[in-house]
């Protein structure tokens, strides 16, 4: 069924997607707020806020909040991204309103309480260390940072254990006063939901927001070439080898997503069968595009023992190379576009992935994406646009390579 938008009289957006045929709704509250618009100093608020809206409201306490959810059979979480934070749940159809009123109540009501602050920083500080005890994950952001330096977009979401430690309660509630308004707040569902009574709950639950002010505008990222070798005592070479691409915005996108499923999405994918299939370098092996309002990143990622490491480098620059000599054969085209149209088509028989594309379409467009606009422009995509687009930003000199290892 069609996407129904309702803009309420204070900007809020809702978003409702009917599923009669399901017996369940996923429900977001999303805020158009993430790390790159965090101002010097506040690196990590964005995600401690997240963490803080779980501590307790005027009315609910944290235990409250989970099991105001989870003691109905349904699921309650959040994530903070480079430009946007949702808060959302899974719940039976007879619980939407309920639903609504715990995520309303955690992002109109927080008490930001201070005391459940210092706990929460002490919380953040160990998932820092857990994430850097983690190098296949860690690598990411470090990867970023190398790359895109002191830009807003090259910040690592979770902060710094500097940054982190310096927040105030005070620090928490100007950044929710900047950034948590009317026209940056979407809730959206998709399920088995009375279009009119959803409308209803979110005009009485959200009404207290106020108009945003202007957005921050942001330039676009310039990768930094070059290679970074980071000593760790780990087992394997954790590492990401990328460059720039493009913006939610380009007319390129969907060349850029064919070209990585060329390169590294799947088991079909040129880097899986050349490095795990063919030669058995690597366990995990392949490659992701990131894609923001102003600017984005193409990265191959993986794990390799340190007596391989320079084998998979050169593997890796080897297939970079063919893309951008001899393009993609037709056969192969159609059979990376069958993958992603049915990658994308398959994800969306799920209610919370069908949520989370129409908020991010409405974010990014200001419409719904019908599913079929997608998948024809996945379509028209030819070898001659994936072959320039290649020469265009895989050449040597352009990439930038992160690794963290025994070295």
């Amino acid at each position: 069924m069609p996407i129904e938008k309702r803009v309420l009289p204070n900007g809020v957006r809702v978003l409702v997607e009917r599923a009669p045929h399901v017996q369940s709704a996923a429900i977001g509250l999303w805020c158009r707020t993430g790390s790159r618009h965090e101002r010097p100093g506040e690196e990590g608020i964005t995600h401690l806020i997240e963490h803080m809206l779980f501590k307790g409201t005027k009315h609910r306490s944290a235990k409250q909040i989970a099991e105001d959810i989870e003691g109905r059979g349904g699921m309650l979480n959040a994530f903070t991204d480079k430009e946007q934070t949702c808060y959302y749940c899974r719940v039976l159809a007879d619980d939407v309103a309920v639903g609504v009123d715990v995520l309303a109540d955690m992002m109109v009501h927080s008490l930001l309480d201070t005391d459940e602050l210092a706990r929460e920083k002490h919380v953040v500080l160990e998932e820092i260390k857990r994430g850097e005890d983690e190098p296949g994950d860690h690598v990411h952001e470090l990867h970023l940072q190398y790359r895109w330096g002191d830009h807003p977009l090259g910040k690592p979401i979770i902060g710094t254990k500097e940054s982190v430690s310096s927040f105030s309660r005070d620090d928490l509630t100007r950044y929710v006063g900047r950034r948590y308004r009317a026209e940056n707040v979407v809730l959206a569902v998709a399920g088995n939901v009375d279009p009119d009574a959803f409308r209803a709950l979110a005009e009485e639950k959200l009404a207290d927001f106020v108009a945003s002010e202007p957005e921050d505008t942001v330039s676009r990222p310039v990768g930094v070439a070059g290679k970074h070798e980071v000593a760790k005592d780990v087992e394997q070479v954790h590492f990401c080898i990328g460059t720039d691409s493009c913006s939610v915005y380009d007319d390129d996108l969907y060349v850029a997503a064919v070209l990585d499923g060329v390169l590294g999405s799947g088991m079909s994918s040129r880097l899986f069968q050349e490095i795990r299939e063919k030669r058995g370098l690597a366990y995990a092996i392949g490659s992701y595009n990131l894609a923001y309002t102003s600017g984005g990143a193409f990265t191959v990622y993986g794990g390799t023992g340190l007596e391989t490491w320079n084998q998979v480098q050169s593997l890796v620059r080897e297939e970079f190379d063919k893309l951008i000599r001899d393009g993609v054969p037709g056969d192969e085209l159609r059979r990376t576009k069958k993958l992603l149209s049915g990658n994308m088509v398959l994800a969306l028989e799920g209610m919370s992935a069908r949520m989370m594309r129409a908020t991010r379409n409405e974010f990014v467009h200001g419409r719904d994406v019908p599913v079929e606009e997608t998948l024809a422009r996945i379509e028209a995509v030819t070898p001659a646009q994936v072959q320039e687009m290649a020469l265009r930003i895989l050449a040597e000199d352009r990439i930038t390579t992160t690794a963290i290892g025994p070295f």
